[in-house]
């Protein structure tokens, strides 16, 4: 009798054939990440093919540090590819930018929300459009340098958190479908802190080793909200009261996108005898409300927009044990999932959380686990 036939070894990406045979692209933002992607990937064989995204305008960025996607990084990008020897090409994405990301993230800020383009970016730009152009050129897998890992399960790929908690990025990539899961790699997900990215990117000769990491938001110079939204809508900005919560008129502001929920510094409103804090902005009658921090604390958090990573089907349990994050910068903490539908829910926080506004992600995970169940947008006040 003959004996079956053993299972195809697979490469380091998952595929039952030759590096030399897989065609993986790689978004290359200029930083000292995706470059150590590109470089470990063509170093084991693989067949790479550099993309970098112009996102907005080309020339402003070229003095601006601490972003990505324009000026100086599509150089840096340019420079890793010449130097490990791969193919790079620079794609002008700056309208498809504007429309699926700057444009919204405009109108959120005047509306009265804290959005978080960043997520924007990842799911329409990056993970739409970009990962089509891989499959346009018959690309076998994307990989970037998201920290964020990949695991293979009983029922596909899911998505956990990096290995690094300090580094995770899996709030940014809540978004992302199975489908298109399926499709990408996170190289950099399992190692154990960003000084190991630096330390390959040394070892493969990288001249972004020691760039630093991007901080701001790629189009908001300096962290200035409010500049850049007076650029997109002249005009769009009022000016109006600042209110307590118990009705009593306590200043005026120029402009309710100088605000934001949870904020107590700035507030032009000193000599009070009680500490005060933005507990709400309504943007109809262009007043920010104030009060006492206990104002901040939320327990249910609506959410819609959701998009759902578990096994079983979203809608198929009346509730869901879960954690869940409302800001990237803060721990996960215990709450019950509620669906309303296979795209709204509402969140129950064990423990109330400050500081919770419209246009925030709410991202959702396995209980005392790093599986990545999804997450929604809020959408609404408490």
């Amino acid at each position: 009798m003959a004996n079956a036939e053993s299972a195809p070894t697979l490469n380091s990406l998952g595929f039952a054939k030759p590096a030399a045979e897989t065609r993986v692209l790689v978004a290359m933002s200029g930083g000292v990440d995706s470059s150590v992607v590109a470089a470990q990937l063509a170093e084991e064989g693989y067949d790479v093919i550099g993309i970098t995204l112009q996102l907005y305008d080309h020339g402003a960025a070229l003095a601006k540090k601490g972003a990505c996607c324009a000026g100086q990084d599509i150089h840096d990008a340019r420079r890793v590819a010449e130097r490990v020897g791969f193919p790079h090409y620079v794609l002008d994405y700056e309208t498809a930018f504007r429309d699926a990301v700057i444009e919204e993230f405009a109108d959120s800020y005047l509306a009265g929300a804290t959005p978080v383009p960043c997520i924007r970016c990842n799911e329409r730009v990056k993970f739409r459009d970009l990962l089509e152009t891989a499959k346009d050129l018959d690309a076998d897998c994307m990989a970037t340098g998201h920290y964020i890992q990949r695991k293979l399960g009983p029922n596909g790929p899911e998505l956990h958190c990096a290995t690094d908690s300090a580094r995770d990025q899996s709030y940014f990539l809540f978004s992302t479908t199975p489908e298109q899961l399926d499709y990408l790699r996170f190289p950099l997900g399992h190692l154990p802190d960003k000084t190991a990215t630096r330390r390959l990117a040394a070892k493969y000769g990288l001249p972004v080793a020691d760039k630093p990491d991007s901080q701001d938001i790629c189009f908001v110079p300096e962290g200035n909200y409010a500049s850049v939204i007076e650029k997109l809508r002249p005009g769009a900005v009022e000016a109006g009261e600042i209110v307590h919560a118990d009705g009593r008129v306590l200043g005026t502001h120029d402009g309710v996108i100088h605000y934001t929920i949870g904020q107590r510094r700035g507030l032009g409103i000193g000599g009070l005898a009680e500490p005060l804090y933005v507990v709400r902005l309504d943007v109809e009658t262009r007043q920010v409300v104030v009060g006492p921090k206990e104002m901040l604390a939320s327990r249910r958090v609506p959410v819609r927009e959701v998009n759902w990573l578990g096994d079983a089907a979203l809608a198929s349990r009346e509730t869901w044990d879960v954690s869940v994050k409302i800001r990237s910068t803060r721990p996960p903490r215990a709450a019950v999932l509620r669906p309303l539908s296979d795209t709204e829910a509402e969140v129950e926080l064990l423990d109330p959380e400050e500081g919770v506004s419209p246009g925030q992600a709410c991202v959702f995970y396995e209980s005392g686990g790093t599986r990545v169940l999804g997450g929604g947008w809020i959408w609404k006040g408490r």
